[in-house]
């Protein structure tokens, strides 16, 4: 499994257009915080 939220999505309907990031509950538009935010949230 990768460690990247970035994906391809030319009508950007799950990712933001600006980041490519998947979109996410936590409005978290850098790849590198939504992977620190996921972890904590599942560590919990």
């Amino acid at each position: 499994m990768l460690d990247n939220y970035e994906y391809i999505d030319l009508e950007f309907v799950y990712t933001d257009p600006q980041t490519g990031v998947l979109r996410n509950l936590g409005g978290i538009t850098d790849n590198q915080d939504l992977l620190f935010f996921e972890s904590v949230a599942v560590a919990k």
